[in-house]
């Protein structure tokens, strides 16, 4: 990971934060051949005494879950937008463009749970994704026989983090005039600039 002073949250909190609005994850591992596999799912996070735990489920007999079960060792990837920055926005010249980015990268060993967590962890997912709790997509009202059936096809798993490392690029490297005219541009583009011009917030 791309490790430089200027590139990091203010504070623990934020980097906490940022994981709990990106939930959408790339967990990775090795295979037993020594090849990188990727899977691409939602998780919950839960902070408790400063242990982070990041819990998700995954389907059986797919590459990268066999991969998961000989090797525990996962890295699990939060994301966000990220926006392309012009050197022709700075006030100095002379200088490369580059990309603005937010990202975290949390280690750990992935654990597999039994079936009473993995009925909890689907009906936590679905509540706090799902929003209404009446909704009839909840587990508590969807049959018995489809839970069953489905819940043979997937396993759930928990992974106390134990490394924890991040890179917010913000321009926080740039003179606050730059700053301000990166805002300002990035603010003209797509969604993503959008996104990038707001994590930007104030030249600190």
């Amino acid at each position: 990971m791309y490790d430089i002073s200027h590139f990091k949250a203010n504070n623990h909190q934020e980097v906490i934060d940022f994981m709990q609005a990106n939930p959408f994850v790339t967990i990775c591992g090795v295979d037993a051949k020594g090849f990188p596999v990727a899977s691409h799912i939602p998780v919950l996070i839960k902070v408790e005494n400063e242990k982070i735990t990041i819990s998700g489920h995954i389907m059986r007999k797919q590459d990268h879950t066999i991969a998961f079960e000989m090797n525990k060792n996962v890295l699990i990837i939060f994301s966000a937008p990220s926006a392309f920055v012009s050197a022709n926005w700075y006030t100095t010249k002379n200088m490369g463009s580059t990309w603005n980015y937010q990202t975290v990268h949390a280690k750990g060993e992935l654990e597999i749970k039994d079936e009473a967590h993995l009925r909890n962890l689907l009906t936590e997912l679905t509540m706090h994704f799902e929003k209404d709790a009446e909704s009839p997509t909840q587990v508590k009202n969807l049959s018995e026989d489809y839970m069953q059936q489905n819940m043979k096809a997937i396993f759930s798993f928990d992974i106390v983090v134990t490394d924890l490392q991040h890179v917010f690029k913000l321009s926080q490297n740039r003179d606050e005039a730059s700053h301000t005219n990166i805002k300002a541009e990035l603010n003209k583009g797509d969604a993503a600039c959008k996104h990038m011009a707001a994590a930007m917030g104030h030249k600190k």
